[in-house]
Protein backbone atom coordinates (compact mmCIF):
# COMPACT_ATOMS: atom_id res chain seq x y z
CA UNK A 1 0.00 0.00 0.00
CA UNK A 2 1.30 3.42 -0.94
CA UNK A 3 1.85 6.21 1.56
CA UNK A 4 1.06 8.79 -1.15
CA UNK A 5 -2.46 10.16 -1.52
CA UNK A 6 -3.80 12.30 -4.33
CA UNK A 7 -4.95 15.67 -2.98
CA UNK A 8 -5.92 17.56 -6.13
CA UNK A 9 -4.65 19.17 -9.29
CA UNK A 10 -2.03 21.86 -9.68
CA UNK A 11 -4.64 24.09 -11.36
CA UNK A 12 -6.76 23.88 -8.18
CA UNK A 13 -4.23 26.12 -6.41
CA UNK A 14 -3.69 29.64 -7.77
CA UNK A 15 -0.12 30.78 -8.35
CA UNK A 16 1.23 32.25 -5.08
CA UNK A 17 -1.72 30.66 -3.31
CA UNK A 18 -2.55 27.71 -1.09
CA UNK A 19 -5.14 25.10 -0.24
CA UNK A 20 -5.76 23.17 2.97
CA UNK A 21 -5.88 19.40 3.28
CA UNK A 22 -7.36 17.98 6.47
CA UNK A 23 -5.56 15.10 8.15
CA UNK A 24 -5.94 13.18 11.38
CA UNK A 25 -2.88 15.08 12.66
CA UNK A 26 -4.22 18.53 11.75
CA UNK A 27 -4.49 20.73 8.69
CA UNK A 28 -1.78 20.72 6.04
CA UNK A 29 -1.26 23.76 3.81
CA UNK A 30 -0.30 23.08 0.19
CA UNK A 31 1.45 26.05 -1.47
CA UNK A 32 2.11 26.85 -5.13
CA UNK A 33 4.85 29.25 -6.22
CA UNK A 34 4.87 31.46 -9.30
CA UNK A 35 7.05 28.79 -11.00
CA UNK A 36 4.54 25.99 -10.23
CA UNK A 37 6.62 24.46 -7.45
CA UNK A 38 4.57 22.94 -4.65
CA UNK A 39 5.30 22.62 -0.95
CA UNK A 40 3.43 21.28 2.07
CA UNK A 41 3.64 22.62 5.63
CA UNK A 42 1.70 22.11 8.80
CA UNK A 43 -0.92 24.87 8.65
CA UNK A 44 0.29 26.41 11.89
CA UNK A 45 2.95 29.06 12.46
CA UNK A 46 5.42 28.02 15.18
CA UNK A 47 5.01 31.44 16.81
CA UNK A 48 1.31 31.76 17.72
CA UNK A 49 -0.19 29.02 15.52
CA UNK A 50 -1.45 31.41 12.84
CA UNK A 51 -2.92 29.68 9.76
CA UNK A 52 -0.06 29.73 7.25
CA UNK A 53 -2.51 28.88 4.45
CA UNK A 54 -3.91 32.39 4.87
CA UNK A 55 -0.49 34.02 4.57
CA UNK A 56 1.13 35.75 1.63
CA UNK A 57 3.29 33.54 -0.62
CA UNK A 58 6.32 35.17 -2.21
CA UNK A 59 9.23 33.44 -3.91
CA UNK A 60 9.66 30.29 -1.79
CA UNK A 61 8.40 31.72 1.49
CA UNK A 62 5.10 32.39 3.20
CA UNK A 63 4.42 35.23 5.63
CA UNK A 64 2.21 34.35 8.59
CA UNK A 65 -0.95 36.49 8.61
CA UNK A 66 -0.82 37.11 12.36
CA UNK A 67 2.62 38.56 13.11
CA UNK A 68 4.49 38.60 9.77
CA UNK A 69 6.87 35.76 10.55
CA UNK A 70 8.41 34.47 7.29
CA UNK A 71 8.77 30.73 6.77
CA UNK A 72 10.75 28.93 4.05
CA UNK A 73 8.40 26.65 2.14
CA UNK A 74 11.00 23.97 1.42
CA UNK A 75 12.35 23.52 4.93
CA UNK A 76 9.73 25.05 7.23
CA UNK A 77 12.52 27.16 8.80
CA UNK A 78 11.56 30.56 10.16
CA UNK A 79 13.69 33.36 8.72
CA UNK A 80 15.81 35.56 11.00
CA UNK A 81 15.51 37.45 13.20
CA UNK A 82 12.74 35.10 14.35
CA UNK A 83 13.41 31.45 15.21
CA UNK A 84 11.51 28.21 14.89
CA UNK A 85 10.34 25.67 12.36
CA UNK A 86 7.02 24.61 10.88
CA UNK A 87 6.52 20.95 10.10
CA UNK A 88 6.98 19.91 6.46
CA UNK A 89 5.44 17.10 4.43
CA UNK A 90 6.68 15.30 1.33
CA UNK A 91 4.74 16.36 -1.75
CA UNK A 92 5.13 15.70 -5.47
CA UNK A 93 3.58 16.34 -8.85
CA UNK A 94 2.74 13.53 -11.26
CA UNK A 95 1.69 15.34 -14.40
CA UNK A 96 -0.86 17.83 -13.06
CA UNK A 97 -1.85 15.68 -10.05
CA UNK A 98 -0.59 16.58 -6.56
CA UNK A 99 0.35 13.76 -4.20
CA UNK A 100 1.04 14.13 -0.47
CA UNK A 101 2.91 11.54 1.61
CA UNK A 102 1.07 10.63 4.78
Amino acid sequence: MSDWIEVGLLEDIPKLGSRVVESKDGDIAIFRTMNDEIFALKDSCPHKQGPLSQGIVHDKTVTCPLHNWRIELGTGAVLAPDEGCAGTYDIKLDGAKIFLKV
